[in-house]
């Protein structure tokens, strides 16, 4: 028998991500579920042969088997439930963003700090190879002075009343995707403290009734945040960070996306996800791109975080995505928000 029971909050399509990673780690079996809709869930848990089945989440988190919960909810239920859990002596590894605010996530943080249990955002993006190759470049090509990242889709807009109702999500596009490709790149910058931020989050097409998305049709009235923010960001240590997001934007974005992340350092430049490294010769008076090669693996980044993350249980070492990055992030990108409402920079 493994030596750590998970029970999954939320049946949903992310919580179908994390099931391979539970799976596969050598300490972890799933023995349960919560889920509102009790017909998806009656299907979950037959399609993972698993039969402790809650509609009240607070049974799932009360249930003295259970090492580990790992919360799978739309974003608003986030803080609640994991502080919940933590309280009740659970682990948590909690899907991105931690929650849609930095007070909350302060709470969560203060009930990880009273219990003396793990908690840790399910940043997915981190655990790929050419992730963690570019994290360990930067320091090559440092200090990171500047800094530019996007994550745009071209009418991809989600369609589902948990993305596009504030009172479900906290936000749009700014908190959906910009939570990923922020974090990634304060990631690969080393965390700088964020002094001030400029932003922007509008809405320009998605509410017109002709607007579609390519992920199926949505309530255009019922829509009640942004399609798009941007940012500009300024650290204590003098860097400054350009940041865009919209689920929406006239931009050529491929099948689905366009997500890139640039750094700039006095030694060189780094992209991802190309893996392209930048560097000049001041003796040749030459410039040098090569392109950096992670080892493959067969384990998938969802999958990954999950297996690390019962690996710093079982070893007692620090999660690989501490509460206080995703504080930092929220922090980030709350601000953008009231930029936007006060037109005004936020000082931090």
């Amino acid at each position: 028998m493994k030596n750590l029971r998970v029970g999954v909050i939320g049946v949903g399509g992310i919580a179908r991500t994390h099931m391979p990673g539970w799976k596969q780690s050598q300490h972890t079996e799933v023995v349960a579920a919560s889920d509102i809709n009790a017909n998806a869930l009656k299907k979950w848990g037959t399609d993972h042969d698993i039969s402790k089945l809650y509609q009240d989440p607070l049974e799932l988190i009360n249930d003295a088997e259970i090492d580990i919960v790992d919360v799978c909810t739309p974003n608003s239920y986030h803080c609640d439930l994991s502080v919940a859990a933590l309280k009740a002596g659970k682990h948590v590894i909690c899907e991105k963003p931690l929650a849609p605010t930095a007070s909350e996530i302060e709470r969560m943080i203060e009930a990880r700090d009273q219990s003396g249990k793990k908690l840790m955002c399910a940043q997915h993006f981190r655990f790929g190879d050419g992730s963690k190759l570019i994290k360990d470049q930067a320091k090559s090509i440092g200090p990171i002075y500047h800094a530019r990242s996007w994550m745009l889709r071209r009418n991809a807009l989600p369609v589902r009343d948990g993305f596009l109702m504030k009172k479900h999500s906290g936000g749009g596009a700014c908190i959906d995707i910009g939570v990923h490709v922020l974090d990634l790149t304060l990631w690969f910058m080393g965390n700088p403290e964020p002094k001030s931020v400029t932003g922007v989050a509008r809405t320009e097409l998605a509410k017109d009734h002709n607007a579609f998305s390519k992920m199926g049709a949505y309530n255009h009235d019922l829509m009640d945040v942004e399609e798009l923010a941007a940012a500009f960001i300024r650290f204590e240590n003098g860097a400054v960070l350009m940041l865009e997001v919209s689920w929406m934007l006239h931009h050529e974005a491929g099948e689905f996306e366009d997500m890139q992340v640039w750094l700039y350092g006095k030694k060189g430049g780094l992209h991802w996800p190309s893996l392209e490294k930048l560097t000049s010769d001041p003796n040749s008076k030459s410039h040098s791109n090569s392109t950096l090669k992670p080892l493959p693996r067969s384990v998938e980044a969802h999958a990954q975080e999950c297996i690390e993350f019962s690996e710093a249980i079982i070893n007692d070492q620090p999660v690989p995505v501490p509460a206080e990055h995703s504080l930092q992030v929220m922090k980030i990108l709350n601000s953008v928000y009231e930029s936007q409402q006060t037109g005004k920079e936020v000082i931090l």
